[in-house]
């Protein structure tokens, strides 16, 4: 304070004017921002981040333009499908600053222009498209309006990032009928899903069933195969039992007391035979020679004989 007390007035004055000229000429551009500077109202420079310096009076800051991605939310509005079906849809629009130079001076408010676009071209996508697509296919209706944005807004230099749908709210009516089909589609289901479970029940019933039948066919036939095989080894033990006997008197009958005991069975036989036999009138019965065997088997082997023929005529 001595220091400037000291001074001249005229010194004082000028040391302020310098401070001032200087403060005007330094100008310090925060980082992801752009000064475009004009001189005599023309657009002379664009700064960026750092350290500038500018002529003071002469030159200005015209703009301010952040470098910065930035959200914008576009305002609610009524859109009309191909299907004749009012939608009322809103979104969020994600964009930044390319050009500082052409935000400025290629469009008086960049951020309503864009906002404006982004209704217009959602309008437009809307009516290309039938209402069931519009929930199916949202993210190709997101980057379609994009696309058409970015193609509309190059004079303007933004770049849009992306458009994100938040709502999409049919009519009342249009609801009601979507929330009927969506309880139809749930009870069709349901009833799938219970004919199928009934359907895959009785498969398999019935095969279980068929399981069944044939565990019982398979032990049938198993009985059966044991019994025939039961009654086939009797059968062979009773033959070989038979062909043992008839080995035992073939051999017995080669000796005189083996041919006694034949004519004796022989004789026994022929007995029996003439009581079976005796009612038939038709039969003459001789008198025995109980001394003569040859006699006896002659006698037994007409019996036989007589036997036989009766069977035939019965």
């Amino acid at each position: 304070m001595d220091f400037l007390s000291s001074l001249p007035v005229g010194e004082f004055f000028l040391l302020i004017l310098l401070l001032v000229v200087l403060k005007a000429t330094i100008l310090f551009v925060p980082q992801n921002r752009a000064y475009v500077v004009e001189r005599f109202g023309r657009y002379e420079s664009t700064k960026e981040a750092g350290l500038s310096f500018i002529l003071p009076i002469i030159d200005r800051v015209a703009a301010d333009r952040s470098l910065k991605e930035q959200a914008v939310d576009v305002p609610s509005q009524n859109a009309i499908t191909r299907d004749n079906i009012s939608l009322t849809v809103d979104g969020v629009l994600y964009f930044r600053v390319l050009d500082p130079f052409k935000a400025t001076y290629g469009v008086d408010d960049y951020v309503f222009a864009v906002t404006q676009l982004a209704q217009t071209t959602m309008r437009s996508e809307l009516g290309k498209m039938e209402l069931d697509k519009t929930f199916e296919e949202r993210d190709m209706l997101n980057t379609n309006i994009v696309a058409a944005i970015n193609e509309a807004s190059t004079p303007w230099g933004i770049q849009v990032l992306r458009y994100e749908i938040k709502d999409i709210v049919p009519p009342r009516s249009v609801m009601d009928a979507m929330e009927a089909q969506m309880k139809a589609e749930r009870v069709k289901r349901a009833q799938i899903l219970e004919s199928e479970g009934d359907r895959q029940a009785a498969i398999n019933r019935a095969q279980g069933e068929q399981q069944s039948v044939v565990l019982a066919a398979e032990a049938d036939r198993d009985e059966q195969v044991l019994r025939a095989q039961g009654e086939a080894n009797a059968i062979i033990a009773v033959a070989e039992a038979k062909a043992k006997a008839l080995q035992k008197i073939g051999e017995a009958a080669v000796t005189e007391e083996g041919q006694k005991a034949v004519q004796l069975d022989l004789a026994t036989k022929a007995i029996e035979a003439k009581h079976a036999i005796a009612k038939d009138a038709s039969v003459v019965l001789l008198p025995d020679s109980a001394s003569d065997p040859a006699s006896v088997v002659a006698q037994a082997t007409t019996i036989v004989k007589t036997l036989n023929e009766r069977t035939k005529h019965e």
